[in-house]
């Protein structure tokens, strides 16, 4: 490769103060790059973009034109960033106030953010999150969640296994995926996680779902507890187990519960009573979308240990990579 071919492309009407930018990497028209400024391999800067000292971004990013990259921020690989999103690093400005020490904002590898998207100072957007045009980012966005509105809330999440209607009628046992007799089982395909159809006896006074062990529960309970009250845009779990094991029942309403191993991710909408869902130990766990009054009875193998919990999304990653 030519000495010239090795160089980025920065064009004749951008200011690029920058001694940092990466081979490839391509700098459009009346953007402004400040001299801290590192820029990674391939990137595509458009016009009247702003990316001020303490800003480091990765390699094979796309940020399209108005976009106000602020100190503080961290841009992971192949992010993409819409047009006029703005990232902010005081949430208290003042005229004629110098903001403190910024607060570092992370965008990890993968994420997208979508046009005149507002993203508050000191949020971490997790790996392939979705943020959608015109969302208010006040808080943590989990990895491959889509967010919406103002403030911005989680209505689904990215790179499912197959698609969400299609894991809700396998919860409901339609079309045969789940069978009615009890017993029947589906593995979901994800990190031993499956579905299964539990006793249930119905009469005119009502009906009945036992709980037994071999019978729907895989192992002795050490610890049951219920999840409700829960406003239906919020999102409970988000972790994954060392060894723990879980089972899964939603008691009264409806939710959905996304199961991840780190390659494979599957949605579920647990609302029947004769349906667990058994949660292996090593898989991420996501519940949200509660319907009103939803109850989640959860049965759990161990008694609770913090040290059992793996809460950061990367870290699970990279566990799972060693086993």
């Amino acid at each position: 490769m030519s000495p010239q071919a090795e160089k980025p492309f920065i064009h004749e009407a951008a200011l690029c103060e920058s001694g940092n930018v990466g081979t490839g990497t391509r700098i459009w028209a009346f953007a402004h790059v400040l001299p801290g400024a590192r820029i990674g391999r391939d990137c595509n800067i458009c016009d009247h973009v702003f990316i001020e000292n303490d800003v480091v971004i990765g390699d094979s990013v796309i940020v399209k034109c108005g976009v106000q990259l602020c100190d503080g921020l961290r841009i992971g690989n192949r992010v993409f960033i819409g047009p006029n999103a703005t990232f902010t690093n005081d949430r208290i400005p003042r005229s004629g106030q110098e903001p403190g020490e910024s607060a570092q904002t992370v965008v990890e590898d993968g994420a997208s953010i979508g046009a005149h998207a507002t993203i508050l100072p000191g949020v971490h957007i997790g790996r392939g999150a979705v943020i959608g045009a015109g969302a208010v980012v006040t808080r943590d966005v989990p990895p491959h969640a889509t967010v919406v509105g103002n403030p911005a809330v989680i209505i689904g999440y990215q790179d499912n296994a197959e698609p969400a209607d299609a894991a809700a009628d396998a919860a409901q046992g339609a079309g045969g995926a789940l069978g009615k007799p009890i017993g029947s089982r589906l593995d979901l395909g994800v990190g031993g996680c499956r579905l299964e159809r539990l006793p249930h006896f119905a009469d005119m006074r009502g009906s009945l779902t036992p709980l037994e062990i071999h019978k729907g529960l895989p192992f002795v309970p050490q610890r049951v507890f219920l999840v409700y009250g829960v406003p239906s845009h919020h999102v409970r779990g988000e972790h994954a187990h060392h060894h723990c094991e879980q089972f899964l029942i939603a008691a009264h309403g409806a939710l959905s519960v996304v199961v991840d191993d780190g390659e494979h991710r599957r949605e579920i909408r647990l609302e029947d009573q004769t349906v667990g869902l058994y949660l292996a130990p090593m898989v991420w766990g996501i519940q949200y979308k509660f319907d009103h009054d939803t109850v989640l009875l959860v049965a759990a193998s161990h008694t609770y240990d913090a040290a059992d919990y793996i809460r950061d999304y990367s870290s699970f990653r990279r566990l799972r990579a060693m086993t």
